[in-house]
């Protein structure tokens, strides 16, 4: 316990049953601070537990929210981000930057002659990162090979497959007996790379984000923004939404600010809405610019800042994936899944060898039908007997 008398901060061991002071400690009190004080520190100690709360009405319940967050922090979280773009526009760089960490400290780059041949695989990375005693699980899904083959008419397809198959294990863990500790490798975010040296989006990247939009939260990224003058990032970007309207696109958008919240909150989540697509920079190297370290990439003209938004979208990219993290979750819970699982539901299915819920095919209904056929049959004749 601690007290403060005497202008003194001084802290008293107590057994953890124990309802006050003991009589050791009384003592040694009256030592250091008068019985005067010792008693009144003692009487304090003895009533802190159980208080009748001087306002009318009150009944304790506000406190609620503080267990909700006490649990949730000892549990810690969980988040898998999904990264997609073609090789080079700095993927692996972006998301080292993000979050302080090298995800793929040993990762070999193919050459051309490699890349003729190569199928798009999936490269799922899981890092524990805790932060002032908050720990989150982050997974990070990596898709090398997107759009490096001659024809990438059906590149996106193991991508699809993945975000189909995560779908389909949390289903079936949902549905099973012990469901207290079902791990979440839904993907919830997708960060969608776009090449800065085009004129706008390629039919790729179109044909791709219609193909995902109604499974993950999309957020297009233009990636090495660096590249591009003010004025051109801004024309690029005005033509990427205009595309994305067009073709009838649906990306993560940022929820409305509530009416309660304060202006600098409300501000930010206008800012962050009027920067996508979020236009950035990504290094893990510290440079000196103006007498301090700081992450960037040197020039022979200059430096850019990593983490100055006058350079890029960073900050803005990373405030909105941590800001809005739970959303993303929510989101992919109480829209993307759902869907995925109402779909399941309508088309009917049965459990595999694997556990994932399979539709019902003519072939194994006739099956079904004369097993029972049999079964009662064989049933009818021991009943006769």
């Amino acid at each position: 316990k601690y007290g403060h008398l005497n202008n003194y901060f001084i802290k008293i061991k107590m057994s953890k049953h124990s309802l006050g002071f003991s009589a050791l400690n009384v003592k040694w009190l009256v030592q250091v601070c008068g019985e005067t004080d010792a008693r009144r520190l003692e009487l304090t100690s003895c009533s802190c537990r159980f208080t009748n709360p001087e306002t009318p009405g009150y009944v304790g319940f506000a406190n609620l929210p503080n267990q909700v967050h006490r649990k949730s922090v000892k549990k810690g979280f969980e988040f898998t981000l999904m990264v997609v773009g073609e090789s080079g526009l700095g993927k692996s760089t972006l998301i080292n930057s993000l979050f302080l960490t090298d995800l793929y400290p040993e990762r070999v780059i193919p050459g051309a002659a490699e890349k003729i041949e190569r199928t798009v695989q999936i490269e799922a990375s899981t890092v524990e990162i805790e932060e002032r005693g908050v720990k989150l699980r982050l997974t990070v899904v990596d898709t090398p090979g997107y759009g490096d083959a001659i024809n990438s008419q059906d590149c996106f397809n193991t991508i699809i497959a993945y975000i189909d198959d995560q779908f389909e294990r949390y289903l079936h863990d949902e549905s099973g007996l012990n469901r207290r500790h079902i791990v979440d490798n839904r993907v919830h975010c997708c960060f969608y790379f776009i090449s800065p040296l085009g004129h706008g989006l390629k039919p790729l990247d179109v044909q791709f984000m219609k193909a995902i939009h109604n499974k993950v939260n999309v957020v297009p990224v233009i990636a090495k923004a660096d590249t591009l003058t003010l004025r051109e990032r801004e024309r690029l970007k005005r033509r990427i939404l205009d595309e994305i309207d067009e073709h009838g696109i649906k990306i993560y958008h940022l929820p409305d600010a509530e009416s309660d919240e304060d202006e600098d909150f409300k501000e930010q989540t206008r800012i962050l809405k009027a920067s996508i697509p979020f236009a950035v920079v990504g290094s893990n190297q510290q440079i000196e610019a103006k007498g301090k370290k700081v992450r960037g990439r040197l020039y022979p003209w200059g430096v850019v800042e990593v983490e100055n938004p006058e350079h890029n979208d960073f900050l803005k990219l990373r405030t909105m994936l941590i800001t809005h993290m739970q959303d993303l979750q929510e989101v992919t819970q109480d829209l993307h899944y759902e869907n995925f699982r109402s779909e399941r539901l309508k088309r009917g299915g049965r459990l595999s060898s694997h556990g994932y819920i399979l539709p019902l095919s003519p072939a194994y209904v006739l099956l079904c039908l004369s097993f029972f056929t049999s079964s009662l049959n064989l049933h009818e004749k021991k009943t006769a007997l």
